[in-house]
């Protein structure tokens, strides 16, 4: 889940046509299970083909990832690798938030509360071996880069991100900007009219904006310093303090200047929190890696996709859009660059 900033953060609303043109990093796990949540049939179960295969992801992959390039924008995603063993806590507790939903689920199908179900469901999704291998080859078949990173996808992102491979990362998470990403854009891939979680409300999700820069300013705040902040509030990687928010903990580090000063007035202590401090500072990254689109082949996409039981004729036409809007994105930036010569 990630630190939640939302408090003392404020994002600037945006439309997809300001990232036009742009090459964007997408926080790949946190967007496959956005799909895996919101895709899903009324009474909560997944898309599924004919085998009891789940193909949500597939669903969400195709569709929503050809309207970014519909749209100008090209995108990289990055999957994590190895877990940092801090992480362990926080693999634990999704894993029994996750088995707990499950028995809620099948409870409220038994008693006819399809709502109630629908939103259980939503928190029993799980990346399973199958639906990571079907993420990357659909992703290769559309020409979409994809790349491993050596522990955190947000990390590796953040990476690219900083030295300019990527305009900017995408993840519902804000732990890319502890990470280090100079922006961070988040609904990307979930942008429109949602439901709330557990309420009978609908709400406009916009995609949005943060430059990290501006952010820390405007909190008078280092990256060094927001990095404590969240650490006090807790993070994927240690548990925080209790009754310690995003607020407090602001407050504490703009008046100490670091976990070292703060933590007496506290009166607590923060087990291996330089650790901590070390993943979103210097956490693992690599240099292998490539942000350049491949060639989409419709072919073998119909192929894949109809033996998940999708229409041909829906998944041709995608891949015939996705096609078309690649070659008139080039054709546009041919043009500007025959511009700036006259």
């Amino acid at each position: 889940m990630g630190v939640n900033l939302s408090p003392i953060t404020e994002a600037r609303e945006i439309e997809l046509s300001e990232l036009r043109g742009k090459t964007v990093a997408v926080d790949a796990y946190n967007t496959i299970f956005q799909f895996l949540s919101i895709i899903r049939q009324p009474d909560g179960k997944p898309l599924m083909d004919d085998q009891g295969n789940v193909t949500s992801h597939l669903s969400g992959i195709l569709y929503r990832t050809s309207n970014l390039i519909e749209a100008g924008i090209e995108p990289v995603f990055v999957f994590d690798g190895k877990p940092s063993e801090l992480k362990s806590g926080t693999i634990e507790e999704r894993i029994s938030r996750r088995e707990k939903a499950k028995i809620e689920y099948e409870q409220a199908l038994a008693e006819g509360d399809l709502k109630k179900a629908f939103s259980k469901a939503q928190q029993t999704s799980r990346m399973t071996p199958e639906i990571l291998e079907s993420s990357k080859e659909l992703l290769k078949l559309l020409g979409i880069p994809v790349v491993q990173a050596p522990s955190d996808g947000e990390a590796q992102a953040a990476y690219m991100c900083s030295k300019g491979s990527v305009h900017a990362a995408a993840s519902q998470d804000f732990d890319s900007i502890l990470f280090g990403a100079p922006l961070l854009v988040r609904n990307l891939t979930i942008s429109g009219r949602r439901k709330v979680p557990g309420k009978n409300i609908y709400r406009d999700v916009k995609t949005e904006i943060i430059d990290t820069e501006s952010m820390l300013e405007n909190l008078g705040l280092t990256r060094e310093q927001l990095v404590d902040v969240c650490i006090l509030i807790g993070t994927d990687f240690n548990p925080g303090i209790s009754g310690i928010g995003p607020k407090k903990g602001l407050k504490l580090i703009q008046k100490h200047g670091d976990l070292e000063h703060a933590l007496p007035e506290i009166g607590q202590e923060i087990p291996e929190y330089q650790d901590v401090r070390d993943i979103f500072l210097n956490g693992p990254h690599n240099d292998d890696y490539s942000v350049k689109p491949g060639t989409i082949d419709p072919d073998e996409v119909v192929e894949m996709m109809t033996g998940h039981g999708f229409s041909p004729e829906r998944v041709r036409n995608v891949a015939t859009k996705i096609s078309d809007a690649r070659k008139a994105e080039s054709s546009r930036r041919k043009q500007r660059s025959l511009d700036q010569w006259f």
